[in-house]
């Protein structure tokens, strides 16, 4: 029998850098950080060692699904400038150990955190794994200019993970923790595909302000700006923080909409509001942290 040489599995020459990077890092640090910030709200307690199992379950299971993600869009990947040398487009990592990968960290941290720490902050991490897979990446992304807005869920859901943890059950005060990055997720998100359109219309994903217009997404990004200002005081309301926190919740959301009005007028980058986003959210939940009622 002839084997022709497209036949032939080439050895991997993956690197550990490789695999790190099929995690998503970047995002996975958020989600730590965000998860962390649930846990230190909630008003229980939890065991040192609990805690930290809590938190290594939510960095596998955010890992696990980014792995996925990748695998799942390394076609699309390849397409586009900005994540042409991920490691499956570029070949560093073949697909079926992706997959492989991303499937075991996902069960893995399902059943670590129901095994060792409760079975509802376990529930609210297999949900977030399953609708950023199967509800953004598969079946939103694809489809309708409305998939971050939608699928932002997945990457609001990990302080509610982290309360649940503490807590094993959740109520407003954690949801509205959720809120917060859900409505912050479309002007951070958009802001970034105005400056790379047109790589999400090499790859056939249907973004805002490429299928609408440059002008409509920055509408949309001061309306959501303003909600996720709104949003920020809700913790407040609920009794979670102290009134200190309004002062800081002010100042970063007037810099978040001045900013989102200068993009719509061209005063400023997209890139300089995509920046700012995340130290706002970054800061927020530090606010949060430095204000919270014991």
């Amino acid at each position: 029998m002839t084997v022709y040489a497209s036949q032939i599995t080439p050895i991997s020459t993956a690197s550990l850098n490789d695999y790190w990077q099929l995690l998503k890092p970047r995002v996975m640090s958020l989600v730590i950080f965000t998860g962390w910030c649930g846990m230190v709200l909630a008003p229980g307690t939890l065991h040192p060692i609990l805690q930290l199992t809590a938190i290594l379950s939510l960095a596998a299971g955010a890992g696990g699904a980014g792995c996925l993600n990748m695998w799942v869009e390394r076609h699309r990947d390849s397409l586009m400038k900005r994540t042409q040398n991920r490691p499956l487009p570029s070949g560093s990592i073949d697909p079926d150990s992706a997959l492989s990968l991303g499937i075991g960290l996902s069960l893995g941290s399902v059943l670590s955190m129901g095994l060792a720490v409760n079975w509802v902050a376990a529930f609210w991490l297999a949900f977030t794994t399953f609708f950023y897979i199967g509800i953004y990446t598969i079946l939103l992304k694809p489809r309708t200019v409305q998939n971050i807005v939608i699928g932002g869920l997945a990457g609001a859901l990990p302080p509610v993970i982290g309360w649940a943890s503490v807590m094993n059950e959740t109520n407003l005060q954690a949801w509205s923790l959720c809120l917060i990055i859900f409505l912050w997720t479309p002007a951070h998100f958009w802001s970034l595909c105005l400056e790379c359109g047109d790589d999400y219309a090499k790859a056939g994903i249907p973004m805002l302000p490429h299928v609408k217009g440059e002008k409509t997404a920055k509408k949309q990004i001061i309306v959501y700006a303003v909600l996720t200002v709104l949003s920020a005081y809700l913790p407040y309301i609920l009794g979670l923080v102290s009134g200190w926190y309004l002062i800081f919740a002010t100042l970063l959301g007037g810099c978040f909409i001045a900013l989102a009005i200068a993009l719509f007028k061209g005063y400023a980058k997209a890139m300089l509001l995509f920046s700012f986003s995340i130290a706002y959210l970054f800061l927020v939940f530090i606010s949060l942290l430095l204000t919270s009622i014991p």
